[in-house]
Order: C-alpha cells, then structure tokens, then sequence
C-alpha cells in the first residue's frame, strides 16, 4: 500500500531525517584508524536518544530469527550493507558505510553515507564519488509525472558506464509512519517502467554499488552482505519527497561534509 503524505507530515519526515544528518556528523568527527564501529554506535545512539528520538535499526527483526543489536550498521570495504558494530579497529585505506535510521515523532529518518578512513586510494575515492553522484542522478529523476524506472535507470546506467557492479537484492523503499514501506526502489531498471511518480510520495533512494561483482552473499551472522568478489562498495542514501519540478531532500549531508572538509568525496 502507497500512501502519500501531506506537507504536515513531510515537515516530520524532515525533522527525522536532519537529526540522521546530526548524528553522521557527529560519528564522522570520530572517525579514524584504530576507531571501532562499536564506539561510533555507543555515541549514534546516545545523540539520537538525547535528541528524543529512537534509533529505528535496534531491535529491527531478522526473518531469520533474531533482532539486529545496533542502532547504526556499520559496513566496512567488501561489506555492502547490514554490519554489525564490532570492536575490530578501523585501519587506514578503510571505507566505512554507516547506516542510520531514526524514529521521531511517529515518523521515520534513513540516511548512508560512506566515510573513508584515514587515506584511501584513488581507485576507491572513485568509487565513491560516482555512488554519490549516481544518488542525486536517481533524485534529479525523482519528480512528479516520471515513473519509478527512471530513477533505477538512472542510477545503473551512471554506474555500470564506469564498470561498477549494481547490487539487485537490497533496494531504496518508502519511508514514513515507517522505516520500510512501499515501493521498492531499485538501483537498476527500465525507463518508463513502474508506477507514476505523485506529489507527495516518500522514498529513500539508496545507490548500493562494488567495484567489482554485484553478486553479493550473507555472513555467518546473517546480518552482513558481503561481495562475493571481497572488493570494497559504497553506499549513499537520501530520504525525498517526490514533488513538480524537482524533488525536496529530506536528510542532508551538509553537516557531514563541513566536518570531512576536504576528504568528503
């Protein structure tokens, strides 16, 4: 079921969604070699507690049985999505994607970025500058009287152009009352395919690319994807409202990038 939201709401969609944007900051000032991801949940969860939020992924259920421990899935180099913070350091040459979701006043924020760590190659700042770039090309195309093929198409073409692998099982969605509701939204599809584009829809457009392979599998922990090929992939998202003429984003990088200064991609 699709449902669209009035400007009441999308205001609280927003407010969700900017708190994520504070949160990553705040993690982005932390991270650096020797950093764990468990440290960067303890403090995520604590600011968006503190904010009088609820971190949405805690206690998320697994349908294979379980609830995923964290308030923010930390994925690092081969992991594409779905990590579990751990006390394994961060090394330099890392990338970190970090995932979080909020709950506030009855509505939902979901937001990525990916961080690097310490000094990382060309090859890999590549990778994450045409993730991000293919993330705004799906949100250019994210307007009333468009269809949701577009923005998939839009996405893939940008990514596979450069040789990358557009990972098919883990997709962008609705967001609302909700973390995950209806549509899906693909990285990777057929122009002028899907449902029309109406104003007031919410989605979360997520671009989930690798380097290499977009055959992915599950770790042992059935939480962590991981590519099959073992080469890094990033993971940019943004929560909008489709609208005429161009789309109205929700979260914001903006606070993150002020912190990263130079080193954001």
């Amino acid at each position: 079921m699709i449902y669209l939201k009035t400007d009441e709401e999308v205001e609280l969609l927003r407010e969700a969604n900017l708190l994520i944007g504070k949160t990553l900051a705040e993690l982005a000032k932390l991270i650096k070699p020797g950093v764990t991801t468990k440290q960067l949940d303890k403090v995520a969860e604590e600011f968006i507690r503190d904010h009088g939020a609820e971190p949405t992924f805690k206690g998320f259920p697994n349908p294979y049985g379980g609830a995923f421990p964290a308030s923010i899935c930390t994925s690092v180099n081969e992991q594409v999505v779905h990590g579990i913070p751990n006390d394994v350091p961060l090394q330099d040459g890392d990338i970190v994607s970090i995932d979080c979701g909020t709950r506030l006043n009855g509505f939902c924020g979901d937001s990525c970025y990916t961080f690097p760590v310490g000094e990382i190659s060309a090859e890999v700042k590549k990778l994450l500058k045409t993730t991000k770039e293919a993330l705004y090309k799906g949100i250019e195309q994210a307007v009333v009287g468009h269809r949701l093929g577009d923005i998939s198409y839009a996405i893939q073409q940008h990514c596979e152009a450069q040789g990358y692998g557009v990972v098919r099982e883990f997709v962008g969605h609705g967001v609302g009352h909700e973390m995950h509701e209806d549509p899906q939204v693909p990285n990777y599809g057929r122009r002028g395919n899907g449902i029309l584009l109406k104003n007031g829809l919410c989605i979360a457009i997520e671009p989930m690319i690798s380097m290499g392979t977009k055959d992915i599998y599950m770790q042992e922990d059935r939480w962590g994807i991981v590519t099959r090929d073992k080469k890094p992939a990033a993971h940019y998202e943004h929560s909008l409202c489709v609208r005429k003429g161009k789309a109205d984003i929700l979260s914001s990088f903006d606070e993150i990038e002020k912190v990263l200064a130079d080193k954001f991609i």
